[in-house]
């Protein structure tokens, strides 16, 4: 079974780790080159916007050239549009012409990530998805964490030769996906649920989808900005980013498991009120290197939990026929919050200062405990129908691949229940169930 399983997911899994380690400090680079560069803050928190905002359309969109072309092609479509927009930022230094890049990359970034996790989720049977999602956070987050390191390899190069080795390695990535002999499945249309009706279902998981889209986006765009005015250098900023992100790759499955033995609830209004804590301490540590380090690690840990958290209490809500829509839905909410991050966080920097980055984050892990609270006492948790599953973002249609047997199946369950328990009008079994919101 283990050589099987490593069969179905080297090849796609290599790609994606060759192209994630370039892609990794791509956003920190844009960051601190438009700092160099004499940008605004206002302007650099638009043009990191930018990439969230591509994010966001490619998830509505990107589908469509999958399910037309196939898996491989689609993938090396999107390497090489991820690879010119890199290379083309080595051309031009100019906020606008960055921010139209930006946007391309987002767009083909997430195109990506589609084509990686639809591939791998419907590669093996339902017993295998749990391990191919585990191996795909491992690539995925720990390619993340080797390329910040890459920052400081390159601080006395050349100003292109990082575009030129992040457009060598998206293009590179092409080659495990290309050679192999394997057909990957053809995938069904995904239509998203409406935001209107998804609100009404869980707003309590709308709300940490959002919210968590607020902080991660901000942590990777603005974060780096902040570190190079507090005097620190690139190569110490790409070690912090690399701490932060492999926090977030090690603490997301203990508190998953803990979200799975607790009201889910209970855990986002804690993890709420960690991140208040750290946020502030990371103001008083910000000059003592390995104490920012820890506090980070312990940060990004927190605030990457938030998305799987709040995916898992709106599966515990559902109806059945709704899981997969929820799972879409939940997904552009998440990219409202990434687009909407830097330019609401910038302004907050402007207002209150150099430290008015975890002023900012402070404030909204309150804004967001407190909903949570508020949200538990209208409505108490339910018994949970499924387990929690550790889950990274992910696209469109890998979302509606990641609803397991054990999802439906408890939902399923669930429904009889009450409709055994409610009686209709003549003391019978009522044969409907009315829907409940979080």
């Amino acid at each position: 079974m283990a050589r099987q399983l490593l069969a179905l997911v080297l090849a796609p899994l290599s790609g994606l780790f060759i192209l994630a380690l370039g892609n990794g400090f791509l956003s920190t680079l844009v960051t601190l080159r438009l700092n160099m560069a004499g940008a605004s803050v206002n302007t650099i928190g638009w043009v990191s916007a930018a990439y969230y905002i591509g994010l966001a359309l490619g998830a509505l969109f990107n589908d469509r050239l999958l399910l037309r072309i196939g898996h491989i092609r689609a993938y090396a479509c999107f390497a090489s549009l991820v690879a010119v927009s890199a290379l083309a930022q080595s051309l031009w230094l100019e906020p606008w012409s960055w921010f139209a890049l930006r946007l391309l990359g987002g767009w083909a970034t997430v195109g990506v990530y589609l084509v990686i996790e639809s591939w791998l989720l419907t590669s093996g049977d339902r017993s295998m998805r749990g391990r191919m999602l585990a191996f795909y956070m491992i690539a995925l987050y720990g390619a993340l964490a080797l390329g910040q390191l890459l920052l400081g390899v390159f601080q006395s190069a050349p100003v292109s030769t990082p575009y030129v080795l992040i457009g060598m390695l998206a293009t590179l990535s092409i080659l495990p996906l290309a050679i192999i002999p394997r057909v990957s499945p053809l995938l069904e249309q995904a239509v998203p649920l409406s935001p209107l009706k998804l609100v009404r279902i869980t707003p309590t998981g709308v709300t940490g989808a959002f919210g968590s889209g607020v902080i991660v986006a901000a942590l990777y765009s603005l974060l780096p900005l902040y570190l190079q005015q507090q005097n620190y250098m690139v190569e110490q900023i790409g070690q912090l980013m690399a701490i932060m992100i492999v926090g977030g790759m090690a603490l997301q499955y203990p508190i998953g498991r803990w979200s799975d033995r607790h009201d889910r609830q209970i855990v986002l209004i804690a993890l709420g009120g960690v991140l208040v804590v750290l946020a502030l301490a990371l103001t008083l540590v910000v000059g003592q290197f390995w104490l920012l380090a820890g506090v980070l690690f312990l940060f990004g840990g927190g605030a990457f939990s938030f998305y799987p958290v709040a995916v898992g209490h709106a599966a515990d809500r559902a109806p059945a026929g709704a899981l997969v829509s929820m799972s879409q839905g939940l997904l552009l909410i998440n990219a409202v919050g990434c687009t909407l991050s830097a330019p609401v966080l910038t302004s907050v920097m402007n207002a209150l200062g150099e430290d008015g980055l975890f002023y900012g984050f402070a404030l909204a892990a309150l804004a967001l405990a407190l909903f949570f609270a508020w949200r538990r006492g209208v409505r108490p948790a339910p018994q949970p129908v499924a387990p929690f599953a550790a889950a990274p973002m992910q696209s469109v249609v890998g979302a509606e691949l990641e609803v397991t047997e054990a999802l439906v199946t408890g939902a399923e369950e669930a429904r009889a229940r009450a409709e055994e328990e409610t009686p209709d009008d003549s003391g019978n079994p009522a044969a409907r169930h009315s829907e409940g919101t979080a």
